[in-house]
């Protein structure tokens, strides 16, 4: 456009992956103009949604039905940088000028970005420069939307665990059954984690069979009750032959999660999820396989909490019974002297001869001392002492 070299859309946080819903978007538009220019307004305008296309086939033909398609709106913001009074405007002279925007996301649904087989969900900024007696001139920018996953919720910190069972043969010669089960700790992971797979493999048949594992995405797309989907496989690890007769056990055995999508099901027309495969290659038979559903989230995980809701849970388990135990109204302790007899008292209560035996004992190793006082019950609690030592009281008036 003449006068306009250059109109751009900068975003304050470059870096940023992704807006979720309910964030601040800050930034500034940019105008590179070569001349003066006289201007009516300028807006910017954040949109997007859902789209999916495709031709599905006819059942009984080799033709294809017509192309169908399907949109879902999930942003449509506008928020104006400069607007003239009504019939009048603006003049810009040649130069670099700046309009600051700042504007704050919708708090509902926002469908995480993707682009897949059959459809995507993208969104926009798109900044509008009016001008009298010219078109409008706009410019686009991508703009990254995340939904919010939290794998620290419960539900996603659950172990999944499967198990299967093959028999191997041919019509009527059976070789023997193969059986896997497999677990992993949690069903919540991130891009770049690891996941410690756990699995026990019993070859029972005459072959020589594999263990594998790999992480598929699925991308589904629905247009008008008609579904299309895509699976592809992300990344893979494999495990030591087997032998007839063998066992193989995967204690921790780990597969690292590439960039990937975070997991999408709350799009009417586009859902994307994954699993975790454990499978067996067999030569010569049907694959062996459970499948572990997996979450990819974006908030990672963290171990401190993971392991403090742990510890409260067990604890509530462990204290539930306290609340039965205890009595409304606590009773007193019950008195010594209802439990302990006299004679005990008596033979707790040394004589003056046994203090001095006690005294001269000191001598002797340690273990000999504390035989004399093993078994003898603890004193009773009163204002007054019970047992008086009169040889004391004698002892300290004659000294004063």
């Amino acid at each position: 456009m003449a006068g306009v070299s250059i109109m751009n859309i900068v975003l304050e946080n470059e870096g940023k992956n992704g807006y979720s819903a309910g964030e601040s978007v800050s930034g500034e538009v940019i105008l590179e103009l070569l001349e003066d220019i006289q201007v009516l307004g300028l807006h910017l305008r954040a949109h997007g949604g859902a789209v999916v296309s495709f031709t599905p086939k006819r059942r009984g033909t080799t033709h294809n039905a017509p192309s169908s398609g399907e949109h879902v709106e999930y942003l449509n913001e506008e928020v104006t940088l400069l607007a003239a009074s009504t019939g009048e405007t603006r003049m810009f002279t040649a130069g670099r000028h700046k309009f600051l925007f700042n504007f704050r996301l919708p708090a509902g649904q926002l469908v995480t970005s993707f682009t897949g087989k059959y459809g995507k969900v993208q969104y926009q900024l798109s900044a509008v420069l009016e001008r009298p007696s010219v078109p409008a001139h706009s410019v686009h920018r991508e703009l990254r939307v995340t939904s919010r996953i939290d794998v620290n919720s419960p539900s996603l910190l659950t172990p999944v665990e499967r198990s299967k069972e093959q028999m191997v043969g041919c019509y009527f010669l059976t070789s023997g059954p193969i059986s896997l089960s497999a677990k992993i700790g949690r069903k919540g992971y991130c891009n770049g984690e690891a996941i410690p797979i756990y699995a026990e493999i019993e070859n029972g048949s005459s072959r020589l069979i594999v263990p594998k594992a790999a992480i598929y995405q699925t991308q589904t797309f629905i247009v008008r009750g008609k579904t299309k989907t895509h699976r592809q496989m992300l990344a893979s690890v494999r495990g030591n032959h087997i032998a007839s007769g063998s066992t193989e056990t995967w204690n921790g055995k780990t597969l690292k999660i590439p960039p990937v999508t975070p997991t999408i099901t709350d799009c009417h027309i586009i859902h994307v999820e994954y699993s975790l495969a454990v499978y067996i290659h067999i030569p010569g038979a049907q694959k062996l396989v459970v499948d572990l559903p997996l979450v990819i989230g974006t908030v990672p995980f963290t171990s401190f909490m993971y392991s403090n809701s742990i510890v409260a849970r067990q604890f509530t388990l462990d204290m539930s019974w306290l609340a039965l135990a205890l009595p409304e109204q606590p009773e007193a302790p019950p008195n010594y002297g209802d439990i302990v007899s006299e004679g005990d008292l008596s033979w707790s209560a040394p004589s003056i001869t046994e203090q001095d035996d006690l005294i001269e004992g000191l001598h002797f190793p340690p273990l000999a001392v504390m035989q004399e006082f093993l078994f003898q019950p603890p004193p009773l609690y009163s204002e007054a002492d019970p047992y008086p030592d009169h040889t004391t009281e004698e002892r300290t008036a004659s000294f004063t």
